[in-house]
């Protein structure tokens, strides 16, 4: 893979990339991520690691990865510590091909960004394209695992939820009455998540765990050369952002819910999406 900032591409290239069936390969994702979402509400632990080891198996959902931080993201064109940015599609098929979940990761490039409406910065960690596109695969095998037993009323970092949602109960659970709202922040959030205890957590499969094991491990570099990582997660990755949530809330330790099987429009807006009623 090239790190040119100028990329030609032949045209049978580009032609087989763009004629690919993403619809198809979309549909066949997310149905694998249904059946993980039911399985693990159902509390059959045989079913959701099955299901799992077929989705980070398959080319549907390597190639949507890849296409995810590649083509889609808007980081697609910031390079990690390798160089690499603006992929052709000979190299996006390329790392489709090569992708393969290991426990070997690259240190991620670390740039310093102010803090909205502060002059203090905050650490940015960019990973290298191939541990984004890794990354975006196993975040598609965990995440309806962690949906189906997520507290109800959470919304941050989660698929199908925005803060018009959070500010949707806010509203419902104050309406008529006078209650008190607590505004909190957790300072360091993410420099000082403890490594053993999500992973302890996460209860993933051997090869999941030892590839975000080897993320979390792996460093970075920035002008003053290399940084090892002891504890806290880098902001940056696609998989950055559901840790804290994982760290912090107890949905983990929650028993599933029972799912509502009524088929009207009554349902919550805030249904996770792989919840499809009479499906």
């Amino acid at each position: 893979m090239s790190s040119r900032q100028d990329v030609k591409t032949s045209a049978p290239e580009s032609h087989a990339w763009a004629q690919i069936p993403w619809r198809k390969l979309e549909r066949y994702v997310f149905q694998l991520q249904k059946r993980i979402y039911r399985a693990r509400q159902r509390g059959d632990w045989k079913t959701v690691r099955g299901l799992q080891r077929l989705l980070r198996r398959s080319r549907a959902a390597k190639t949507l990865a890849v296409r995810r931080v590649t083509q889609d993201n808007d980081g697609k064109n910031t390079p990690g510590v390798d160089g690499v940015a603006k992929l052709t599609p000979k190299e996006r098929l390329e790392m489709v091909q090569t992708m393969n979940l290991s426990d070997q990761a690259l240190p991620v490039r670390r740039i310093w960004i102010p803090k909205p409406g502060k002059t203090e910065l905050r650490p940015l960690g960019i990973p290298t394209m191939m541990d984004r596109a890794k990354q975006a695969l196993v975040k598609m095998v965990l995440e309806p695992e962690w949906e189906a037993v997520f507290e109800p009323n959470s919304y941050g970092f989660r698929p199908g939820r925005s803060c018009w949602d959070a500010i949707d109960a806010v509203w419902t659970g104050i309406k008529g009455t006078t209650k008190w709202i607590l505004d909190a922040d957790i300072a360091g959030c993410f420099d000082n998540i403890n490594h053993q205890a999500l992973l302890r957590k996460l209860q993933a499969t051997p090869c999941i765990h030892r590839c975000i094991k080897a993320w979390l491990r792996a460093g970075a570099i920035d002008t003053n050369g290399f940084h090892p990582a002891v504890a806290g997660t880098p902001q940056g990755g696609v998989l950055s952002p559901p840790q804290p949530h994982l760290t912090y809330c107890q949905g983990g330790m929650a028993q599933p819910r029972q799912r509502r099987t009524r088929d009207d429009e009554g349902l919550r807006r805030s249904r996770p999406p792989y919840f499809s009623p009479g499906i």
